[in-house]
This record gives structure tokens, sequence and C-alpha cells, in this order.
């Protein structure tokens, strides 16, 4: 037998483990009650509710309406709603009437939109260019005119061009040659409409200057030098650099002023009276009108309906162009 059979092994202690920091191993672990995709509906979740109860039923009303007999008989519960189908809508979409309304909405809300994205622009890209002082005086005007009330804008407006004592008949009246004293612009339904959409973008632009003065601080000044330098002029710049970077600002602008103008109605009422002659209807008079003064709450239902799908084609086009400038991005 050898003396390496004999020897005893020698036992090797074993590694020291740290202790943990005072205090952390007598704290419980606490379950994980939620994962983190959930922490997202968790927050929207008052507010998700809060739209539910005050979009939510308005919304299944108009929609239970639209297709329901519903006149001043079901009003007073004289007698009970009848469900008719789709006769509500085939009356409207058959009616004349209707089809001039909605191109008459159609293109009065594509005038005001051009009008308030083109002088937004214009005046947001001059305020780039004006000293310190003179930026903050505008930016304090436009605020001040952005939250002036609809009612009160619009009785504004009504003065300014009344017939007799309009300041803007006085003004014209001074040019050589114009005698506007005693004109009446809602004699007509394209002039009056035009004064309504004056008074629309008026109140438009000062959102709008707003949201793209912020956008174009984003605008790198080193792509704006280097394409001087290349030789691109004022509106070189202007197309190849500035609105690139504007075009997402540019696109919720655009589907938000259509949205807006498209439901114009305040500015249209009251301009004339509570009671807008048919050249002045657009579709959410119309609605009213229908509902209100006709007593045919079915059709006024249908006639809103009808302009809220109109207004989701547009939300849809936003949405798809939104998605398009993600993956570009």
């Amino acid at each position: 037998m050898s003396a390496a059979d004999t020897t005893t092994p020698v036992k090797v202690p074993p590694p020291r483990q740290a202790p943990p920091p005072p205090g952390l191993a007598d704290t419980p672990r606490r379950p994980r009650t939620s994962s983190p995709a959930a922490v997202p509906w968790l927050l929207l979740a008052p507010c998700l509710l809060i739209l539910a109860l005050v979009m939510g039923y308005p919304l299944a009303r108009l929609i239970t309406l639209s297709f329901q007999t519903f006149g001043q008989s079901q009003l007073w519960g004289f007698q009970p709603a009848e469900s008719v189908g789709f006769d509500n809508f085939a009356k409207v979409l058959g009616d004349g009437e209707f089809w001039t309304v909605a191109v008459r909405t159609t293109v009065f809300a594509a005038g005001a939109v051009v009008f308030t994205m083109v002088i937004g622009m214009a005046i947001a890209l001059l305020l780039q260019r004006v000293s310190g002082w003179l930026k903050v005086l505008i930016n304090i005007v436009l605020v001040a005119s952005w939250g002036m009330p609809v009612i009160v804008a619009t009785t504004v407006f009504k003065w300014l061009f009344d017939s007799d004592y309009g300041v803007f008949n006085a003004l014209l009246s001074k040019l050589p040659g114009v005698e506007m004293i005693g004109h009446n612009w809602f004699a007509s339904g394209p002039e009056g409409l035009a004064v309504i959409m004056l008074l629309i973008v008026w109140g438009a632009v000062p959102f709008v200057v707003i949201m793209l003065s912020a956008g174009l601080t984003q605008v790198p000044k080193e792509l704006e030098e280097a394409a001087r330098l290349d030789g691109a002029g004022s509106w070189g710049v202007f197309r190849y650099v500035t609105l690139p970077v504007l075009k997402p600002i540019i696109v919720m602008l655009t589907t938000l002023s259509v949205i807006w103008d498209m439901g114009v109605f305040p500015q249209v009422f009251v301009m004339r009276n509570g009671h807008p002659e048919p050249e002045f209807q657009v579709l959410n008079t119309y609605s009213y009108d229908r509902a209100f003064v006709v007593n045919d709450y079915a059709q006024g239902s249908a006639i809103a309906l009808i302009t809220v799908l109109l207004l989701l084609g547009v939300v849809a086009v936003y949405m798809r162009q939104m998605l398009k400038i993600g993956e570009v991005e």
C-alpha cells in the first residue's frame, strides 16, 4: 500500500456567499399584478369611460332613430316608434335637395380648408423673420382671436358686413369708383357663404399658425443652408426641405380642418338669425331643419349619420397617410 492510499483527503470548504443588503432579505416579493401592455389601457380607461358616456349613447340613439319612424306623435308618446329599415336613407339619398346641400357643404369646406392652410402657412413663415417682440405681439393677437367665442365672433362679423352700418362696405367705398354703401352681402348665397367662410378662416388660422410655427422650429438649419449652397432659392428650400419636415403636421391640420369645416353649424345658424335660407343650408343645418323644423327626427338622424360616415372616411384617409409617413420614417 502506498502513502497516497493512506493519506486522508482534505475537505475544501464551500465558497461563502455575500450577505444580502440590509433590509432586503426581510422584504417579501410582490406578485406582478399586470403586464406592461395593460398599463396604457389602465391609464386611458377613465378617458375612454367618459367618451363612452358622453358620445356613446347619443351615437347609439342617432343610429336607432335613423332606422325608425319618429315624429311628433312618437316624441310625445301617442304612437310607438316603428322600424322602417333603410327607408329613411332611401328618401334622403333620393332627394335632390340633399345632394345640392352635400355638394355645397363639400365646396364650402374645401374652400375654407385651402384658405386656412395657405394663410396659416404664410403667417407662420413670416413669424420666423420678424423680431422677438413683434413675434410675441402677433402670438398674443392670434391667441386672443382664437379664444373668442363663436357667437361673439359671428356677431362682430354681422356688424362688419352690415348693409347700412358695416365697416367693410364703408372701407370699400373709399376706393375710387367703388360704391358699396347699402350693399347686402347676404342677398345671394355665394356672397353670404363667402362671408361665413371668411369668419371660419379667421377663427381657424390662429391654431394653424401656432402648430406650424412649432413645426418650423424642428426644421434643421443645416439642411436649409446646404440647399442654398447647392443653388436652391427660397421656393426650393421650402419645397424640398421645409415641406417634408412639416408633412405630418400639415396632414393632421388638414384633416382636422376638414372635420371642423364639414361640421360647421353655429356660424351659419347665428349669421342667418336661426333660419338659414335654402341657399345657405349645409349638412348640419339641413339635418337640424329636418329634425326640429319639419319635425321629422328620423330623417334628420339619417342625414346626421350620413355626415358622420363621410367624416369617418376623412379620418380613414388621415390614418392611412399617417401610417405611410411612419413607414417612410
